[in-house]
């Protein structure tokens, strides 16, 4: 075939690759902004206005990291569920096992002895139930005692502190046992389960899904007298009293028919949130319905109360709008969706705050428990948002981590544990 290399030929070329490119771009901005037309919903007389989205997002070629995975070992936990530390300075990792175990890997090392093992009292039955989460206070090495979160074998999310027993730091007593907070669940789905300490004013954050109802199963996200589906905000090192106390300056605190515990709300299976470090910032991984997986952030000054939207929402999209708001300034958005091509079930990250890979720092990282890709984020103080996924994958990501450094790990169902690294130009 006969190709004219003329120079004019070749301008008109980059002309016309030029504005395809431009085309598609603008194609894709407007496909992004655009969003169902106002609809009413069935049996009832309230318009549904449009929604527009606050953001889009974009992979942009600024100077990533290089993402790599150093995998510690691939195999020897038994369906881990979290990767934490103690915040003690003995540089030591716990990690909780879905049938009920807390192991420590300590000098790169998993110990074959559990630090605490409650595989008698939990239910694992299903992907989303058994042993969630464990937190440790501030105080952990004074006090000794820490907290986890777990499904009890009537389906219930129980949050339980436990005390370490005196002469061991790597064995806790089982029979410590401290009730917390007992949550009932309507079905064996969302329980949430993460635990964090909020790193400035020290009170427990405690995500529970909505527990999805088969009657009707996505009736408690917006009810503010149960606390499915909700981020909780208790106090539980305050010495005098026995489980917790709500803190004053609660969102909710005095509202007639609230439950006082409440932070925040309209959560579907928030699985697991963080804190930045650094700014404070709270980011959620909440586990979409059908078609949207979600990235949520609230800011480190809130003072809680946001309606995240669900199930009045997924994503941004109306999804069962009957009895909602119809003014969408009433709902917090995600800061970022994805669809369920990419993947089915986000597992929420951490920002990176360490000091070893200076390109990765405030960026957050997240993963998807189905496609195995894990992604950089970064939210630029204009309010756009740019992804980078990784050029690898780790199957059935179900929980990412912090050590005392602020170095990111993650593990996966099949058992393993990895580092998330920088590996250079």
């Amino acid at each position: 075939m006969f190709r004219d290399r003329s120079p004019n030929a070749r301008r008109r070329s980059r002309s016309l690759l030029f504005l395809l490119l431009m085309g598609l771009l603008l194609y894709g901005v407007a496909h992004q902004f655009s969003r169902p037309n106002a609809t009413t919903a069935q049996g009832a007389e309230t318009t549904y206005l449009p929604i527009v989205m606050r953001n889009f997002d974009l992979v942009y070629p600024f100077d990533w990291p290089n993402l790599e995975v150093e995998q510690l070992f691939q195999y020897g936990l038994g369906r881990p569920t979290q990767v934490t530390h103690a915040g003690d300075g003995s540089g030591r990792l716990f990690i909780t096992e879905q049938p009920g175990r807390i192991r420590i890997v300590e000098g790169g090392q998993l110990l074959t002895r559990p630090f605490l093992d409650i595989r008698a009292i939990v239910e694992d039955g299903d992907y989303e139930q058994g042993l969630l989460s464990i937190v440790f206070p501030k105080n952990f090495a004074a006090n000794r005692h820490f907290y986890v979160s777990y499904t009890d074998t009537d389906n219930n999310v129980r949050v339980v502190r436990y005390r370490v027993t005196p002469h061991d730091p790597n064995l806790a007593d089982p029979n410590s046992a401290e009730l917390i907070l007992l949550v009932e669940q309507p079905s064996a789905s969302h329980n949430g389960g993460q635990l964090q300490f909020g790193p400035e004013d020290g009170y427990l954050y405690v995500s529970l899904g909505d527990g999805e109802n088969p009657s009707d199963p996505n009736e408690y996200a917006q009810d503010l007298s149960v606390l499915l589906g909700k981020i909780l905000r208790i106090d539980v090192e305050t010495e005098i009293f026995e489980g917790y106390m709500v803190p004053l300056d609660n969102p909710f605190v005095g509202t007639a028919g609230a439950r006082p515990e409440i932070w925040s709300y309209g959560w579907r299976n928030p699985w697991r949130f963080s804190f930045d470090r650094q700014t404070l910032d709270m980011y959620v991984g909440d586990v979409g319905q059908n078609s949207w997986e979600e990235l949520n952030w609230q800011p480190g000054d809130s003072t809680g109360g946001e309606n995240y939207g669900w199930d009045c929402f997924e994503g941004y999209y109306w999804y069962e709008p009957a009895g909602c708001s119809p003014n969408p300034s009433d709902y917090i958005f995600p800061l970022k969706t994805y669809p369920h091509p990419y993947g089915c079930s986000v597992t929420g990250g951490y920002v990176y705050r360490g000091a070893e890979f200076p390109r990765m720092n405030g960026l957050y990282f997240y993963g998807d428990f189905c496609s195995g890709i894990v992604t950089m984020l970064v939210k630029t103080d204009a309010g756009y948002i740019y992804t980078q996924p990784s050029p690898w994958v780790v199957p059935n990501i179900t929980s990412f981590g912090e050590d005392e450094a602020g170095e990111l790990y993650f593990v996966a169902r099949s058992g393993g544990l990895y580092r998330l690294v920088d590996g250079g130009p």
